[in-house]
């Protein structure tokens, strides 16, 4: 990982250095499990896990720095498809994969699928409509796509203003989830915590861009995807002698089943599209599909993830490198389910119907953590019922290890891993800001003179205030982490899905009809999610209903797509066509085959 051009000798050798570091960080784990055996304490362990791989990521970032701007903003276009698609897999999988969305299943049943269906259905958006076509336009980032494609610097700006509102949105999830586990497995209060966190972050993506999170993301990857999978393997292995819990989390909902009529618990979640009563809802069943639709459009949108398809070697490369990342997020994806019924079954067996006074001692730690756990004897019966049993969908990985009795080296691992999953896609969005203002906004609005050392500081001091104003508004504990990222996704989809598929299928697209449609398509979308968050009230007076049609906020891409498509349309067709020669260029960007022509062009 020396500075300058990454060599073949380590592009060669990725399979020694990352089969090495998953072994040493097996061999890691296994040293502190023998040691909490013989008396280790459990806040050194907690403080082992998180330090240590922090300060991996930490070194991988010292040992990536670079002065290369080709390497700070794509990596040297070198990545091999396997590992950017892992890279792609840890930069997606962030605290809201990870930490969140077992948790929204255990929570919210079938109806959280729809973040299961999305997310990974986005990526198909992705591998037909944009990431070959983006890698061959030859760009930088995707305002600088927009920039050149629509030949101006007002869609470009239009962009940057997107990408950092839904961008920002989404690291303040992140570092919410952040402070989670460093404030728990460190014993520090929760708004210092975030703080700690983000040092990590700094280190890696302000010393060397894309290319240090790059080979940091591959790493991250690893740590998550065993901490992930460690678990819910032994309690299925325990349970039902089946290393597969994938195969036999359907035992594990049986017995839930059984145990809902003995503790009394009258709405089991048995059925999609139910309401509080159980019943279906028409207004659950579009929610669920309005949801489904937006995550998919918003991860085809998602500046940071098309990021990633720009520091592959070639267009097919970047095919490739769709398929791994598709195959990596399914990983962890597929067995969410499972996590989030084995973690509902311990807490049957183990909390609901027992004596408050002697509940397990991880009640007691969690409860501590930023209000997200709460117990309450509300009928003063001194047993615990279901609805006197608060916990937040945000705790329920990071728990689970706790919750079902196993060692506590299996909290501190998992503890890794959603500080691997959180600090990965950190360190993509703070660069994708970054990024963004320094080079479209900097370079290509401000000063197209300046240097690239000037360059690249501006980037670092950007990435390092943006991340300090990221963590002050995470303290402030906005929302849940998988909400906030819900808006990101729609804030980016009503945004940027339109111009960017439109800019690439249909050639008669124009600046000003690209502009105004992002304009407005971003607009509605910014305006229903503030008021009907903020200013519920307001809302309803202005329009005389809470909703409209009743669509939660976290689904408000679904007003500004379809007004993002058609103003473009309209406008498109109302004004002069784009120049021959980029229509030209934008059928050539559709052949298989080819050269980039107006990416070396532009970068020239």
């Amino acid at each position: 990982m020396a500075t300058g051009k990454t060599s073949a000798s380590f592009i060669n050798s990725l399979g020694k250095i990352y089969g090495g570091y998953a072994g040493g960080f097996v061999g890691f784990t296994i040293l502190l499990a023998i040691l909490e055996q013989v008396g280790l304490p459990q806040r050194v362990i907690g403080y082992a896990f998180v330090v240590l791989t922090i300060g991996v990521y930490a070194y991988i970032g010292i040992l990536s720095r670079t002065m290369e701007l080709s390497e700070y903003y794509v990596a040297g276009r070198v990545v091999p498809p396997f590992y950017n698609g892992m890279a792609t897999g840890a930069d997606w999988m962030s605290a809201a994969s990870f930490i969140s969305m077992a948790g929204g299943l255990y929570l919210g049943g079938y109806n959280a699928l729809g973040y299961v269906l999305g997310w990974t259905g986005g990526y198909v958006l992705v591998a037909i409509l944009l990431a070959p076509y983006l890698r061959k336009f030859g760009q930088y980032t995707v305002p600088d796509f927009l920039g050149v494609r629509y030949e101006g610097n007002v869609a470009r700006f239009c962009g940057v203003v997107v990408l950092f509102c839904a961008s920002f949105t989404y690291i303040v999830a992140q570092t919410f989830g952040i402070g989670i586990v460093t404030s728990r497995f460190l014993g520090i209060g929760f708004e210092v915590a975030i703080f700690v966190g983000l040092a990590g972050i700094l280190v890696c993506s302000m010393l060397g861009g894309m290319r240090a999170v790059t080979w940091t993301q591959v790493a991250q990857y690893i740590v998550l995807i065993i901490a992930y999978l460690v678990p819910v393997i032994w309690l299925s292995t325990t349970k039902y002698g089946l290393p597969i819990p994938e195969l036999t989390y359907g035992q594990a909902l049986q017995e839930i089943a059984k145990l809902e009529q003995t503790l009394g618990i009258v709405k089991p979640h048995t059925s999609a599209f139910t309401d509080a009563r159980g019943q279906f809802s028409w207004v659950e069943f579009n929610n669920f599909w309005a949801l489904v639709l937006c995550l998919m459009v918003g991860t085809a949108s998602l500046p940071h993830i098309l990021m990633r398809y720009f520091t592959t070697p070639n267009v097919r490369d970047a095919r490739k490198s769709v398929g791994w990342s598709i195959f990596f997020i399914f990983l962890l994806y597929f067995t969410a389910p499972a996590y989030a019924a084995f973690a509902k079954l311990e807490v049957y067996q183990d909390v609901i119907g027992k004596d408050i006074s002697a509940l397990p001692a991880w009640v007691q730690n969690w409860s501590q953590v930023g209000g997200l756990l709460s117990i309450k004897d509300a009928n003063g019966d001194g047993k615990l019922q279901l609805a006197e049993f608060i916990i937040n969908q945000d705790i329920i990985v990071l728990s689970m290890p706790e919750i079902a009795g196993l060692p506590y080296v299996i909290s501190g691992l998992v503890a890794a891993g959603g500080l691997a999953a959180a600090l990965s896609t950190a360190d993509g969005l703070l660069l994708a800001i970054a990024n963004a203002l320094s080079h479209d906004v900097y370079y290509k609005m401000i000063d197209p003179k300046a240097s690239t050392a000037r360059r690249l500081i501006v980037a670092r001091v950007l990435l390092v205030g943006v991340a300090i104003v990221a963590a002050a508004v995470a303290g402030t504990r906005p929302s849940g982490i998988i909400q906030m990222v819900a808006w990101a996704f729609s804030l980016a989809a009503a945004g940027l899905f339109a111009p960017l598929v439109m800019g690439i299928w249909w050639k008669r697209t124009t600046a000003t009809g690209a502009i105004l449609g992002m304009i407005s398509g971003f607009g509605i979308c910014l305006f229903y999610l503030i008021m009907t968050r903020y200013y519920p009230a307001t809302f309803k007076e202005w329009f005389g209903v809470d909703l409209w049609f009743g669509i939660r906020n976290i689904s408000s891409a679904l007003f500004g797509l379809p007004l993002a498509f058609g103003v473009t349309w309209i406008v498109s067709l109302m004004t002069a066509p784009p120049s021959k020669e980029m229509q030209d260029f934008v059928d050539s960007v559709r052949i298989p085959s080819g050269q980039v022509a107006w990416g070396e062009k532009a970068h020239e």
